[in-house]
Parts: C-alpha cells; sequence; structure tokens
C-alpha cells in the first residue's frame, strides 16, 4: 500500500516531536530484523559470530533509546496533549506499551538476550541437522534463565511471569484466560479426532503425491500468491529452512518457502501462509509508517490472516475448480488429478508428529502440548533437560504417536532458539479469529464461494483490508475482531468448520 509516511511530514506539536524520535527506533529494528531475514536466506554458514555481534549492538542502542529518559519526556508530553478516543491516543497508548517494558529491561540484559538468541539459532540448526538435543540444550539453558529473568521483571511484584510474556505476542492474553480456552478446544476436537480414527476409512493422498520439481513447485505457488494479491514488486520470495514472513515496511516484505519434491502440499500452503501474513504486512496504513500505531495488532490477529488464505481458501472445493488447470499446467504429470479425488486429500484429519505439517483436526493439540511445556517451564516444574521426554510423553497423551527422534520432536521448532516463549497461543488465536472473519465475509459477500472458484480474490482481500489490515494497531485484537464481525471472539465458528469437514470427509460428526 503505497503512499507518505506518518513520520515524513510530522505536525509541529509534542506528538510530532515524539513520533520524529519513535522513527528512530523503528529503524533499528528494521535494520535488526534484515539482518535476521538474510541470517536464514544469504549469509554463509561461517557469517554467524559477528552478525551476533553485530545484532547486539543494535539490540543495545535500541533498547537504550526506549528506555531513555527524552524519549520517556517526549512520550509523557504527547500523553498532556492527546485527546482521549484520538488517534494520536492511540498512538501513546501503543508506544507506553513498548516503552513500559523495556524500562523495565535492563541495557545489559537486552544485549545479553541478542547474543544468546544468534548463538541459540546456530545451535538449533546444528541440533536438528544432527538430530542431538545435547547441541542445543546449553544455549536453550541460558535463553530460558534470560527469559525468565525478563519475565519476573516484566510481571513485578505480585505477578505471573508467563502472563508477561504471553502480552507480548498478544497484548490482553493471560495463562488463566488460555487453560480453559485450550481445554475446550482439546476437549471438543479429541472426540472428532478419536471418530475419524474409528471410522476405519482412509483418506487416498496418492493425488497429491508424486514427483513434483523444485522450480516448478517455486513458479507454481508464486502464481498463486500473485492471485491472491501479494504484490511482488513490494516482496520477495526465498528458500529458508523454517518458512516465515519479515514485513519492514508496506513496500518491503520478505516471504520463505521450503519444499519437498514428493509432495507439493508443504510448499503450496507453506507459501499461501505466509502469502496471507505479507499481505496483512502490505496492507498496513502507510500513514502510520515508522509509528506505534503502524505495526500488526498481534500475532493471533496476523496468524489469522496467514490461516485463513491457506486453510479456508487454498484447501476449499472452490479454491480448486479455479486452481486445478493451473496446478495442472505446472505439473504435468497430474494431468489425470479430478478435484473430486484431490480434494479429500488436502483435508485429511490424522494425527502427526509435526506441528507445520498438521491438519487443521489436530493442529490445535500441537499448540496444546507446547503451552503445557512453556508453562511448566517458567513455572519451575521442568528443566530443560527434561524437555525430550516431557515433549515425548505429550506426544503420545495426546496425539497417540511414538516420537523417533528429536529432530522430529522437541527440536522442530524454531521458535525457542530465539526465545520466543509464550509465542506459540497466537497459533490457535490465529485459528478461532480466521473462522469467525470469514463467517463475516461470507455474510457479506453472497456469492464468495464463486468468486473463488474463479479465481477472483479482489473482493475478499478489500474486505480485509477495510476491517484488518488498514487499521494498524489502532484498535485492540478484541475490538478489531468485534468490529469486523459484530460479536466476541469464540472458538464456535472453527468448530463448526471442523465438524463439517469431519462430515463431508469422512463421514462422522
Amino acid at each position: 500500500m503505497s503512499g507518505p509516511a506518518a513520520t515524513e511530514s510530522v505536525p509541529d506539536t509534542a506528538l510530532g516531536a515524539f513520533l520524529k524520535m519513535w522513527s528512530e527506533v523503528v529503524d533499528l529494528g528494521r535494520a535488526s530484523a534484515l539482518l535476521a531475514w538474510d541470517q536464514e536466506t544469504q549469509m554463509p554458514p561461517k557469517g554467524n559470530a559477528g552478525r551476533g555481534q553485530v545484532q547486539s549492538t543494535l539490540a543495545g542502542i535500541r533498547h537504550a533509546r526506549l528506555a531513555s529518559n527524552e524519549l520517556f519526556d517526549a512520550l509523557e508530553r504527547a500523553a498532556e496533549e492527546a485527546e482521549e478516543g484520538s488517534e494520536a491516543a492511540a498512538q501513546v497508548r501503543e508506544a507506553r506499551r513498548t516503552v513500559d517494558r523495556v524500562r523495565k529491561i535492563p541495557t545489559e540484559l537486552a544485549k545479553e538476550q541478542a547474543l544468546a538468541s544468534n548463538e541459540g539459532h546456530e545451535a538449533w540448526v546444528n541440533a536438528r541437522a544432527a538430530s542431538d538435543f545435547s547441541l542445543f540444550e546449553p544455549a536453550l539453558t541460558r535463553l530460558v534463565d534470560l527469559k525468565r529473568q525478563e519475565a519476573e521483571l516484566l510481571a513485578g511484584e505480585g505477578g505471573r511471569p508467563f502472563d508477561a510474556l504471553l502480552d507480548q505476542f498478544e497484548p490482553g492474553a493471560t495463562e488463566a484466560a488460555l487453560i480453559p480456552l485450550f481445554e475446550k478446544l482439546v476437549g471438543e476436537m479429541t472426540p472428532i479426532v478419536h471418530a475419524v480414527a474409528a471410522s476405519g476409512k482412509e483418506v487416498d493422498e496418492s493425488p497429491a503425491r508424486g514427483h513434483f520439481p523444485e522450480a516448478a513447485q517455486l513458479a507454481f505457488g508464486r502464481r498463486v500468491a500473485a492471485q491472491m494479491g501479494f504484490d511482488f514488486e513490494a516482496g520477495r520470495i526465498d528458500l529458508a529452512p523454517h518458512p516465515f514472513c519479515q514485513g519492514f515496511s508496506p513496500n518491503d516484505v520478505r516471504i520463505t518457502w521450503r519444499f519437498d519434491e514428493s509432495d507439493f502440499r508443504p510448499a503450496l500452503y507453506g507459501i499461501m501462509h505466509e502469502a496471507g501474513h505479507g499481505l496483512y504486512e502490505q496492507g498496513l496504513p502507510m500513514r502510520f509508517d515508522r509509528t506505534p500505531l503502524g505495526e500488526a495488532v498481534s500475532l493471533g490477529i496476523h496468524e489469522s490472516q496467514s490461516r485463513l488464505w491457506e486453510n479456508l481458501v487454498g484447501r476449499s472445493r472452490p479454491f480448486w475448480d479455479w486452481c486445478l488447470p493451473i496446478f495442472k499446467e505446472h505439473f504435468p504429470g497430474a494431468a489425470a488429478v479430478t478435484a473430486d479425488a484431490l480434494w479429500p486429500a488436502l483435508n485429511t484429519i490424522r494425527p502427526s508428529l509435526i506441528r507445520v505439517e498438521a491438519d487443521q483436526g489436530t493442529y490445535d493439540l500441537h499448540i496444546a502440548l507446547r503451552f503445557e511445556i512453556e508453562r511448566a517451564l517458567f513455572a519451575g516444574s521442568l528443566d530443560v533437560p527434561d524437555l525430550p521426554d516431557a515433549w515425548n510423553q505429550k506426544i503420545k497423551e495426546y496425539l497417540g504417536l511414538d516420537v523417533p527422534d528429536v529432530a522430529d520432536g522437541v527440536l522442530q521448532d524454531i521458535h525457542w532458539s530465539f526465545g520466543g516463549f509464550g509465542y506459540f497461543p497466537t497459533y490457535t488465536l490465529g485459528n478461532l479469529i480466521n473462522a469467525q472473519l470469514f463467517e463475516a465475509v461470507r455474510e457479506e459477500i453472497g456469492d464468495l464461494d464463486d468468486r473463488i472458484a474463479r479465481g477472483d480474490f479482489a473482493l475478499l482481500l478489500e474486505w480485509l483490508r477495510t476491517h484488518i489490515h488498514s487499521h494498524g494497531s489502532l484498535y485492540t485484537a478484541a475490538e478489531l475482531v468485534e468490529r469486523a464481525t459484530g460479536a466476541p471472539l469464540s472458538p464456535d465458528a472453527f468448530l463448526r468448520e471442523r465438524r463439517r469437514i469431519a462430515k463431508e470427509v469422512y463421514g462422522v460428526g
């Protein structure tokens, strides 16, 4: 979404003076993010140590700016000037969240965390490649210790440290609120998974398997992403070990992908997922760029955008009415594949070891497992050396599977390698939000399925731009959901969709 950034011409006011200072903080964060993107996609292996030093320096400078009395005083002057309910007041609200957190964290601790994250990432990559947890254990122990220090400082006396970590990724989220949410989802999804298993029906997944060359998969994925509306003049896609999206501004959004030449699904749905994130980043309002309101409001909202495109659009039958001929253009060996045969293979319900490859019937069990383990880590009832055993026990309990090695178990996710504790619940929140949003879209766009079947995603994207993307962080996540759908967030829409899929694919309800 092009246009001038808010900080290119700020008014001569207390808020304007503050925003000029804030824009430099944003720039430092973007420089660090660019180096992190480069580390994942371009940097040679021997560059890691030097990169860690640079990242630590940048983190220290950014932290010092955010914690400075100069910035704090400018924020206080802007707060005095802002009228209640105004955009200025929202700018102050979002900035204060960040500043208050940072001022509680010593600069030295922030620098230690940046260095530990860089070293943790390298250790995780090596440990995962070797399937050897001992190669990651020392780095992870340090990361957990540093995060415990941070969480205790943020929570303060009488506060709950894990809540402070959750709030960093999903403002307002608490352990107490999430526990019953996960209990309801696990309680309602488990009978569906068991009923599917008891049905004895096996979905033929051979239409999704075959030989899919890397170059053809990338070309196909790029075509789908472009049709969704991802602007490749303002974005790019690169290969990386773990798919992710990094936005530097609405005009510079990078996504990554990975592939399996025997199965097109990881690449296609990984690209659709990250392009969904990318559409959100490209749709953020330029008038808020380099200001506190220029960011996505929460990771739960961000995940709702990626998962809406990946699952509710990309796994739907109308999508394949449009996409199948294009699929066959890129993969001539799939000429005999039909939509009737392919669609069930894209909507299976079957436990798997890998979270990012889990179906929507079991995905939230993976998140529940991680939520339980993180809670135990930060409650002090679980130690890092015991993580592999705890993980394997939970996988057996929730999914009935045995874990053959740590690469497909406790080492499969990147998140802990950069200290991303408290992040995982945002994925489940994203699932709940996207289902509720999609029901609202259907009510407003009566011919949505017909449009999707023609490859016409313009009105869907326009709805998301209007109701979600264009607001940046002006509203809280809870306010945004209620404004868009007319109701507070609930798991009901998500559970309705899961029951529908189970009924249509497996004949169970």
